[in-house]
């Protein structure tokens, strides 16, 4: 039976842009595309799950059709807490995609689990206080191992930032381990670091102030964008580039592979 405990959340606004989501599940295929096709144990059967789906069910499908590239056996699930959207969603259901009326506790059936979590522009609207909280509920389904990037982007996913997780299992404890702290940036807007400070996660945007690490870390991708601007006359992506790699050289654990950072995305490894 599916859990009836009450969803836990708030609506969001729910309106999204078609594609908004594109660059983060293409992250997810360049990053670790093995979690997306493992059938073993209780992988074989596990969701791929899209919280806060929004206004209608785009970003669900839209990331089944990107996902099913490399898995097409692949279940996803749309989650909403707005019983509205869930009901528009419905007609677009078949055997492997599925919407269900839900929150931070997810609403899975017994024996049912989770490989991966996509929760985009849902955090930001709480406090910072129900930041953990929201992150412990929506461990309870995952697999070890599993993942969940969650974050915000801007209005048209051109730019976002994102925490990245893995699943583990401590004791009789769920828990996730933080392993990254993902930028992306598609160049469209150019490159100016200073705007990826407007879009941080939930827990980390109120504390870009003196003291704290993730000043410091700005502080020093700043440095390291003065410093290779004159790589500017290349383009913004080798300045993207250039500047990743001085960040790297004052000491902080930025995966420097050309893959990764060619296509706009900073890996600032935790």
């Amino acid at each position: 039976m599916r859990h009836s405990t009450k969803p836990v959340g708030q609506p969001t606004r729910g309106k999204t842009a078609a594609n908004r989501l594109r660059r983060v599940d293409n992250f997810i295929l360049l990053y670790e595309p093995s979690l997306l096709t493992r059938t073993d144990g209780l992988f074989t059967d596990s969701f791929f799950v899209d919280l806060g789906f929004g206004f209608d069910a785009r970003t669900t499908l839209e990331s089944a059709s990107r996902f099913r590239s490399v898995n097409p056996h692949l279940k996803i699930l749309g989650v909403e807490i707005d019983k509205e959207r869930v009901e528009a969603a419905l007609p677009f259901a078949d055997e492997l995609t599925h919407f269900r009326h839900g929150g931070f506790n997810l609403p899975m059936s017994s024996g049912e689990s989770v490989r991966l979590i996509r929760a985009f522009n849902v955090l930001r609207q709480y406090e910072e206080v129900d930041f953990a909280p929201a992150y412990e509920r929506l461990a309870e389904h995952v697999l070890p191992q599993g993942l969940m990037i969650e974050g915000t982007s801007n209005p048209f996913g051109s730019i976002w930032a994102a925490n990245l997780v893995k699943k583990e299992e401590r004791g009789k404890t769920n828990a996730w381990q933080n392993e990254a702290l993902v930028f992306s940036t598609n160049f469209h807007t150019g490159f100016d670091v200073e705007e990826f400070q407007t879009i941080l996660p939930k827990n980390l945007i109120h504390h870009v102030i003196k003291g704290e690490t993730i000043y410091d870390f700005f502080e020093a991708w700043k440095r390291s964008a003065a410093e290779t601007s004159a790589s500017k006359i290349y383009g913004d992506k080798q300045w993207f580039i250039n500047s990743a790699e001085a960040l790297a050289r004052k000491g902080y654990k930025i995966n420097t592979q050309k893959k990764f950072l060619s296509k706009g995305y900073l890996i600032w490894e935790q």
